[in-house]
């Protein structure tokens, strides 16, 4: 599909901002997360706290440029749902930092991410069929809530009394 070069650089202007939007959603969740993180039981393998937020926003750029690239291959209409995987499972990303960091929620977060995953790993399957690159690019991004997985689970199996 061929698009105007304006026509493209606003979409992925678009899909920047929306995958950026998401993340805000989560953050204002976490505004006390870095006290609160600090404050829990943690695993030895555990990263610091301040290494989430350099890591989510790299994510998250990848994220945008992913579906960017699979919409400017096909256009709405013929990637609806790969792209409509992709939108689902942001919203679930969002809700999860509401779970474990506002709602103190250690169970449902852990439920969120699995979830996640699925819907992350469903995307990528999708992405694949249309563009690979786009596909290749969420990787990183299911390498990290896999992993964030494990913390999630463990650090909530570890605090009992606090989530």
């Amino acid at each position: 599909m061929t698009m105007p070069g304006r026509k493209q650089m606003l979409g992925l202007a678009g899909w920047l901002a929306l995958c950026f939007a998401a993340a805000a959603i989560g953050s204002v969740a976490s505004i006390r997360a870095s006290t609160f993180y600090t404050t829990l039981a943690r695993p030895d393998w555990a990263p610091p706290g301040d290494v989430f937020g350099p890591v989510w926003t790299v994510l998250y750029a990848l994220m945008a440029i992913a579906a960017w690239l699979v919409w400017r291959e096909r256009g709405w209409r013929d990637a609806s749902t790969a792209l409509t995987l992709f939108l689902v499972q942001l919203a679930v990303n969002a809700l999860w930092s509401w779970l474990f960091f506002a709602w103190r929620l250690g169970g449902a977060a852990f439920a969120d991410i699995v979830v996640l995953i699925v819907l992350v790993v469903l995307t990528i399957i999708a992405f694949w069929r249309l563009r690979p690159l786009a596909a290749a690019l969420l990787l990183p991004y299911l390498a990290w809530i896999s992993f964030a997985s494990a913390l999630n689970w463990t650090v909530w199996r570890m605090n009992p009394q606090l989530l």
